[in-house]
C-alpha cells in the first residue's frame, strides 16, 4: 500500500492514535484473555510471555521454519516487515500479523494435541448463547406479517447492525417512526443495493462474512431471506480459514450459529431449515480463502478470487476489518467517493459496515460537517454510526 499526498497507509506510531492503542493496549489485553480462557501448559505460557514482550517492546519477528504458511506470508511482505518494530508497519499489517503469531504461541498449527482449538472459541459461545441472543430471535417473530420490502430492509439493517440486531430487526416495525428509522446511518446506497439483487431468481450473491457469534447470526437471516425470496438463486459465504481478530467467523462458528437457530423456534429455525437445505442442495456454499487473512487490502487479491468475485452478481463486503480493506487502510478524507476507492473491483460490491476505526469514505460534505460540529470525536471508531455504500459496476469511473 504505497503512500499518496492526500492518504497516506495508516500506520499505529502515532501515541494516542486510536491505531497505537490498538497495538499498545488491545493486544496486550487479548493475550491476557486468551491466557485465561483455557489451560495451557507451560510451553504455551511461554509462547505468549515472548509475544506479549515482542508486541510491546519489541520487534516482527519471522514465523517458524516449519510453519505451513510461511512461504504464504513472505508472499504479503513479512521480509519485508521483520525486524521492524511493530508500530511502524503499516497498522493492517501489524495487527493481522499479531493474530497470526497469536495461534502459533497457544498451538493451533501443531502438532499436538492442542491443535485447532480456537483460541477465541469461548468469547465466541457466550455471545451466541447470551440472553439477548434469544431476544434477538424472538423478534423476527414479529417481521412475518409486513411486507417483503419492510422485511427486507429490517433483516438488512439488522445485518448491518451486528450486535445491535434487535434495533436493525425492529426498524421497520409498527410504531417506529421513519425519521429516526436509524439515526446512526451516515451513508445509506440501500436502493442501489437492492437494484443489484432483482426478484427474478437469478444470480449470485456472495457475502464477505465479518464476526462470529450475534454478528453472523443477522448475515445468516439475511441469506435466508433473499434465497427463500428468490432475490438470489445462490450465495456464497466467505468466512476466515482460521480464528482471527478475536471474533471473525470460521465454518465452525457458521456451523454453531444455524444450530444456534435450529433449537430457537419460531421463525429463527424457519430461517434454519431454509438455509440447511440451502447448504445440503449447493444454493449456499461457504468459502475460506487464504487470503481472507492476509494483511493486505483487496485491491492485492489473487486471480482465483478475483475471478469468483467478477462471477458474482453482487459482492457484500461485512464489517470493519473487511470494509479497510476494500477501500485500502488509509487517511481518506471523508467525502472520498466510495467508487473511487472500489474502482479496482472485479464486479459489483456493497460495503455494511459499522464504524469501528479510523478510515472512512463517501461521507457528503454536509455530513462531515454535522458529525464535526455535533462535536462526537470518537464517531469514526465508537461503533455508534454506520454505514451502506454500493458501487454497482466494479469498473473505473470517471473523476
Amino acid at each position: 500500500m504505497p503512500d499518496t499526498p492526500f492518504a497516506p497507509v495508516i500506520l499505529g506510531n502515532e501515541p494516542g492514535s486510536f491505531p497505537h492503542s490498538v497495538l499498545a493496549e488491545r493486544h496486550p489485553a487479548i493475550i491476557g484473555q486468551v491466557r485465561d480462557a483455557f489451560p495451557y501448559g507451560p510451553g504455551q505460557h511461554r509462547a505468549l510471555d515472548e509475544l506479549l514482550r515482542s508486541c510491546t517492546e519489541g520487534t516482527i519477528e519471522p514465523l517458524p521454519a516449519d510453519a505451513p504458511d510461511r512461504d504464504r506470508w513472505h508472499g504479503w511482505g513479512l521480509a519485508g516487515h521483520t525486524g521492524r518494530p511493530w508500530f511502524d508497519a503499516p497498522w493492517l499489517w501489524s495487527e493481522s500479523y499479531f493474530y497470526r503469531r497469536l495461534l502459533d504461541a497457544v498451538g493451533w498449527f501443531g502438532p499436538g494435541p492442542w491443535q485447532g482449538v480456537d483460541p477465541f472459541r469461548p468469547f465466541k459461545r457466550a455471545e451466541l448463547d447470551a440472553p439477548e441472543t434469544d431476544e434477538e430471535l424472538a423478534a423476527l417473530d414479529g417481521l412475518r406479517d409486513l411486507p417483503e420490502q419492510e422485511r427486507a430492509k429490517a433483516l438488512l439493517h439488522g445485518s448491518l447492525w451486528g450486535n445491535r440486531a434487535d434495533l436493525g430487526f425492529r426498524l421497520s416495525a409498527a410504531g417506529a417512526e421513519a425519521r429516526e428509522a436509524s439515526p446512526g446511518l451516515v451513508a445509506d446506497d440501500s436502493d442501489v443495493l437492492w437494484s443489484l439483487l432483482p426478484p427474478d431468481e437469478t444470480g449470485t450473491l456472495v457475502l464477505v462474512a465479518d464476526n462470529a457469534g450475534r454478528e453472523l447470526v443477522p448475515d445468516l437471516l439475511l441469506i435466508a431471506h433473499l434465497l427463500a425470496g428468490g432475490r438470489t438463486a445462490r450465495a456464497v459465504l466467505h468466512v476466515k480459514p482460521y480464528p482471527y481478530y478475536v471474533s471473525d467467523a470460521t465454518t465452525a462458528d457458521v456451523v454453531d450459529a444455524l444450530r444456534r437457530l435450529r433449537t430457537a423456534g419460531g421463525a429463527a429455525a424457519e430461517h434454519a431449515r431454509v438455509l440447511w437445505s440451502a447448504m445440503a442442495d449447493g444454493r449456499l456454499a461457504v468459502r475460506a480463502h487464504p487470503f481472507s487473512c492476509a494483511p493486505l487490502p483487496y485491491a492485492d487479491m489473487p486471480d482465483d478470487l478475483r475471478a469468483e468475485f467478477a462471477a458474482a452478481t453482487l459482492t457484500i463486503v461485512k464489517g470493519d476489518l473487511n470494509y479497510r480493506r476494500l477501500v485500502g487502510d488509509r487517511r481518506w478524507p471523508p467525502t472520498t467517493p466510495f467508487r473511487r476507492t472500489t474502482a479496482y473491483f472485479p464486479g459489483p460490491v456493497a460495503a455494511l459496515r459499522t464504524l469501528k476505526s479510523d478510515v472512512i469514505t463517501g461521507l457528503s460534505a454536509a455530513t462531515e460537517a454535522a458529525l464535526v460540529a455535533a462535536g462526537e470525536q470518537s464517531w469514526r471508531t465508537s461503533g455508534t454510526h454506520a454505514l451502506i455504500q454500493a458501487d454497482p459496476s466494479g469498473q473505473v469511473h470517471p473523476e
